[in-house]
């Protein structure tokens, strides 16, 4: 059978005297034989449901209809033989509960005024009514608290810290409307770009968070161990590897929405865990992918927000209508620096180009890398609107197949928003020969230190040696979207992002 915690104030020394009073409310109904926890509590109708029904009651009117509604307390008036409890539901709809002597009786209101504080969660039953003020009220017969708040809200004028805000999401839901948009918000978002997807007649599968080997990206990973079979395992950055092993089964069209994980940076930007989209498609290349990333990107944006030309709270806007600008790697680069740079151009150049333009490269950067860092310092934030950058260097994309007509480079582009990375697109590699000399290059590299270059796996290999049909695959950040759509850094639009301890 189930305990209760023993009795102390956790970490509440910053609210001792709310918390005490609190606490010795919770004791004193616990000894008059009073859940202050209750298992359910019955409803007639939720708050809006109750809202629809009587939308333009006049002031002082009584429907004589009977109801039982219950929200959270965030308002609470107190006066003589009459009191007033604002109750706010879950989606922020709210209701005013009326509580009058001659209707619950001298003890029950006695109760309230003494047990009931803001925050609590409470249920009312009783007639619908309409205030003499014009307020929508449940006049009620019986209340019960049904869970009660130890930790008084905020201030509801006095705005919550940034950190607070973030450290506290449970907090920010309770009391800011903006945060509970933004989390609705990314809900519809994922459902939109699943509806759209299904309508393309793409297959959701799950593939493994734990991995034996970490591949499908540049990047560093987590590592943890598994005591049951005592070996390393890697926490996935990226879905890629097993979608296409789905693809090489005859899943054809396939995506995933899941998180992945990075031990890399965190800025505005960036966070170690995120949600990633991953879908790829058979006979199809990286124009038709980028076509379709498009296409995800604009039904969602209406699903989400109802328009293509997104207005945000900060006075800028973002279009995303019509066909967007795709634009060659190489040529954007060459413009940038006012000279002339191909895949043939030299690591030596490349640093001495850089460094007129006020860039520092390290030593350690290859020709291909540096080239796509004089991308994002010099020509992303020139960028105003939705834009694919074209045609990557090898050395950068091991995974990529190499370009039709144009000598060391792949069919990749990445998409950029906002002046920011929002998605990357493919024309896959699909010869399981050259995709092995890849990976073991890559394996070289890994073996002189570079901690993001991927692991040979041979398991995959073999897949492809069964045959990965022409494809198509595209990977998009699901926080960047919504990054976009709203306007928000990337620990807004996570609902519970990861932060240092306290």
């Amino acid at each position: 059978m189930a305990t209760s915690p023993p009795d102390n104030d956790g970490d509440g020394d910053d609210l001792p005297e709310q918390f005490r009073v609190r606490k010795g409310k919770r004791a004193e109904m616990l000894a008059a034989g009073v859940e202050p926890y209750v298992a359910s509590f019955e409803r007639t109708h939720t708050i809006a449901q109750l809202r629809a029904l009587f939308p333009d009651l006049a002031a002082g009117e009584e429907t004589g209809e009977r109801v039982a509604v219950a929200g959270r307390v965030i308002f609470l008036r107190n006066t003589g033989k009459l009191c007033f409890a604002r109750l706010r539901d879950g989606d922020g709809t709210e209701v005013q509960a009326m509580l009058s002597l001659d209707r619950v009786g001298e003890e029950s209101l006695a109760e309230f005024k003494r047990l009931v504080d803001i925050g609590d969660h409470l249920g009312v039953r009783g007639e619908v009514v309409q205030s003499k003020r014009g307020e929508l009220s449940v006049m009620a017969e019986e209340w019960l608290i049904t869970s009660k708040a130890l930790r008084p809200l905020p201030v509801e004028h006095k705005e919550l810290s940034d950190e607070t805000r973030i450290r506290q999401r449970y907090v920010d839901l309770i009391t800011r409307p903006q945060a509970r948009a933004a989390a609705r918000r990314r809900v519809d978002t994922t459902r939109a770009l699943r509806e759209s997807l299904h309508r393309r007649g793409f297959d959701e599968i799950e593939t493994p968070i734990l991995q034996t080997l970490h591949g499908g990206a540049a990047a560093r990973p987590f590592s943890t161990h598994m005591n049951a079979y005592d070996i390393p395992l890697y926490l996935r950055i990226a879905t890629e590897l097993f979608l296409k092993r789905a693809v090489v089964g005859g899943m054809h069209h396939v995506f995933e929405i899941g998180r992945v994980f990075r031990n890399e940076g965190v800025d505005s930007t960036h966070s170690p865990e995120y949600s990633m989209l991953e879908a790829y498609s058979v006979y199809s290349d990286y124009h038709d992918i980028a076509r379709l990333t498009r296409e995800l990107i604009q039904e969602a944006a209406l699903a989400v927000m109802g328009t293509l030309v997104i207005e945000r709270d900060d006075g800028s806007e973002q279009n995303l209508s019509g066909e967007w600008d795709m634009v060659d790697l190489y040529s954007l680069v060459s413009e940038a620096v006012g000279d002339v740079i191909t895949p043939a151009t030299d690591q030596p150049t490349l640093y001495q180009l850089a460094g007129k333009n006020g860039i520092e490269l390290s030593a350690d950067v290859g020709p291909g890398k540096a080239v796509e860092e004089l991308l994002e310092e010099l020509v992303v934030p020139t960028f105003t609107r939705p834009t694919f950058v074209l045609d990557y260097p090898v050395d950068t994309s091991p995974l990529v197949r190499q370009h039709r007509s144009k000598q060391d480079v792949v069919e990749k582009w990445d998409l950029y928003i906002d002046q920011t990375e929002l998605a990357t697109g493919y024309t896959e590699l699909t010869d399981a020969v050259v995709q092995r000399e890849r990976l073991t290059e890559q394996a070289r590299l890994a073996a002189a230190g570079d901690p993001e270059a991927m692991a040979l796996d041979e398991d995959f290999l073999r897949a492809m040696e069964y045959g990965l049909p022409p494809l198509g695959g595209m990977g998009m950040g699901i926080d960047r979207l919504l990054m976009v759509l709203t306007g928000l850094g990337i620990r807004e639009t996570m609902l519970f992002p990861l932060v240092k301890p306290e």
